[in-house]
């Protein structure tokens, strides 16, 4: 197969360790998740940034990857995580980047789908969206992750409704949040009525994460919406970065290959427990998915 991945490559931070050596994060974390549990005969594709500077902190995964849609830049975004605490991380930004340039691809049907994952929320725009949709006929797969935050004078970012949410889930196949994201596609006042609005906008799939719970899959049957829920497995949780960004690229390679929503559910979080119990996510190698 022939995956492309869509995202911006940014440089992590953490609070408190602001004077320890930076680490990849961004879309560096599906392309992991992706190679962890490819076919030796897989080719991954990379539409992202990168730069000189920071390239070394990205080179263990992007040596393994095809780059020749990636576009060089002067600095790449940064991003200061507060990940301790229960519930949601705090992110803040500084070096926010425009658009990435979906020009260089030139025949989008030779891939087998897509995983586009909005890493700072102004990766791709709704207009690029709607033109990829319009040139590509396979697998659209849609993490919204930091679009549904808008952006604070001081950089922070906070969950707000996403501006045209209809617009982009028309455009989407399968579309990825967590239980705070899903309620900026959709305002209802339960998550049974949102992933229905959610999935009569165009999506075939509505999944949403739901940390060490497991995970919810949304679909419609006929008129009616039904859902499947896997429960994770109880790990020692050490790391709470790029979990969900494995999640989704083991789902989306899993559904690609069999269109079996049960066993890629599993595999997905199989995939995101093993990322939670990992403290270096740049040592993780092969999954075992574990049917």
């Amino acid at each position: 197969m022939k995956i492309l991945v869509i995202g911006h490559s940014i440089v992590d931070r953490f609070e408190g360790a602001e004077n320890e050596p930076p680490k990849p994060g961004g879309v560096y974390y599906s392309a992991l998740g992706l190679l962890s549990v490819a076919k030796p005969s897989d080719e991954i594709y990379l539409l992202t940034s990168w730069n000189e500077k920071s390239f070394q902190i990205f080179e263990r995964v992007y040596s393994r990857v095809n780059l020749s849609f990636a576009t060089r830049v002067e600095s790449l975004p940064e991003v200061i995580l507060k990940t301790s605490g229960a519930g949601e991380r705090e992110e803040e930004y500084k070096n926010l980047s425009s658009q990435l340039d979906i020009n260089h691809v030139n025949d989008w049907n030779i891939f087998d789908g897509f995983l586009i994952n909005m890493i700072t929320g102004f990766d791709i725009s709704l207009e690029q969206l709607q033109t990829i949709r319009k040139k590509f006929h396979g697998l659209i797969y849609f993490d919204v992750h930091t679009l549904a935050r808008g952006i604070s004078t001081n950089m922070k970012r906070e969950f707000r409704p996403i501006p045209e949410a209809s617009l982009w889930l028309k455009n989407i196949d399968v579309v990825q949040v967590n239980e705070n994201e899903i309620k900026t596609l959709d305002q209802s006042a339960n998550e049974m009525e949102c992933a229905a609005n959610i999935c009569g906008m165009g999506p075939k799939l509505l999944i949403v994460t739901k940390g060490s719970a497991g995970a919810k899959v949304y679909f419609k049957d006929g008129i009616d919406v039904e859902s499947i829920f896997s429960k994770s497995e109880h790990v020692n949780t050490v790391n709470k970065v790029g979990c969900g960004d494995i999640f989704g690229a083991v789902f989306f390679y899993s559904y690609i290959s069999t269109r079996d929503i049960v066993l890629s559910l599993k595999r997905a979080n199989n995939a995101g427990t093993v990322a939670a119990s990992i403290s270096n996510l740049t040592e993780l190698s092969k999954i075992d998915i574990h049917d």
